[in-house]
């Protein structure tokens, strides 16, 4: 389809976003760039990692978003006791015929709340990776397929907090966005108290989109265009990653360990996702830019001397941005 074409169709066909965003809106107060994460997560099928500290709405706002959704969903409370049986299910065994049948865990749903995913054991962190990466389960001598859309959405407390575990470089790579979030603005947190210092609190969304609509949105998303230039201004920032001496001679000792292939994926991608919910049919630098932080902070590696003076890779991707010349 020509330009004008595919512009049509994506501003008819993104008309269910504002709906999503205002039903979420009804329990979530402020949060806006989470929503906004949220939905990008769910038009490129990535997965989303939350982290912040306990009660703010990490939690409410992932089954916020179900319950706008005609889908499956799944909450599963990470726990270290937690076994990979519990994740993906078992072989049951029947006396009477003398066969096993699977029993299939939570993990069949479309959408999975990976609750506090930081307390789980390895051997949880592993099965769950297969699922997320391979979108699909082993369960004995069976592997079985997991339903389509699938998307995990994890929350994490600070590794600082007592009882957590540092998640594997391999699994964080899964991740399309890793969200930081936030204590709210003085105003939201009165509009917060307002609302939500009740016996009975809302905590309910209604289904405002069809699967169906979000199926045709990802089509769309995968057509949206990206010019030469913006598509080299991707891959050279996620190659300073790897070399920011070429760039910043200060960066030089502070990255230990840059991004991998599939952070330039991803910010492709997420970027055309942008682009998408904002009715257009092209990426911009912008785009990248505004999701940069998202796709890079799980991705980079600080090295031991930048974590002896407290630089974040937050502040590792920021110096990064301001480096490389924007098309």
């Amino acid at each position: 389809m020509n330009n004008q074409e595919l512009s049509d169709n994506i501003a008819a066909s993104c008309q269910w976003i504002p709906k999503v965003k205002e039903e979420m809106g009804k329990v979530l107060v402020g949060q806006a760039e989470l929503v906004d994460r949220l939905i990008v997560g769910l038009l490129c099928k990535g997965h989303i990692l939350l982290e912040g500290v306990p009660g703010l709405a990490k939690t409410l706002a992932i089954k916020a978003l179900s319950g706008c959704l005609n889908t499956n969903f799944s909450r599963i409370q990470f726990t270290p006791d937690l076994l990979p049986s519990d994740l993906v299910g078992t072989m049951i065994y029947n006396p009477r015929e003398a066969t096993f049948s699977a029993k299939l865990g939570p993990i069949f749903s479309n959408i999975i709340l990976a609750d506090e995913i930081n307390r789980a054991p390895a051997k949880v962190q592993s099965a769950l990776l297969e699922a997320m990466q391979e979108r699909q389960v082993t369960i004995g001598d069976s592997t079985y397929k997991l339903p389509d859309p699938f998307l995990v959405l994890a929350t994490q407390n600070p590794i600082d907090q007592e009882g957590t575990y540092q998640l594997p470089e391999a699994q964080l790579d899964r991740f399309l966005l890793k969200v930081t979030v936030s204590y709210p603005s003085r105003e939201d947190e009165l509009t917060i108290l307002d609302r939500m210092a009740t016996s009975e609190p809302i905590y309910e969304t209604k289904p405002v989109v069809s699967v169906e609509e979000i199926t045709q949105s990802i089509q769309l998303v995968n057509s949206v265009y990206i010019d030469p230039a913006v598509r080299k201004y991707i891959v050279e920032l996620v190659h300073t990653t790897r070399f920011p001496a070429k760039v910043d001679t200060g960066l030089k000792n502070l990255i230990r360990a840059g991004a991998s292939p599939r952070a330039t994926i991803n910010l492709a991608l997420a970027a055309r996702a942008k682009a998408f919910m904002a009715g257009r049919s092209f990426v911009t630098p912008q785009d990248i830019k505004d999701l940069g932080h998202d796709v890079l902070r799980h991705r980079i590696l600080p090295s031991y001397e930048a974590e002896a003076e407290d630089i974040t890779t937050d502040a590792l991707v920021d110096r990064i941005l301001s480096r490389v010349p924007v098309p």
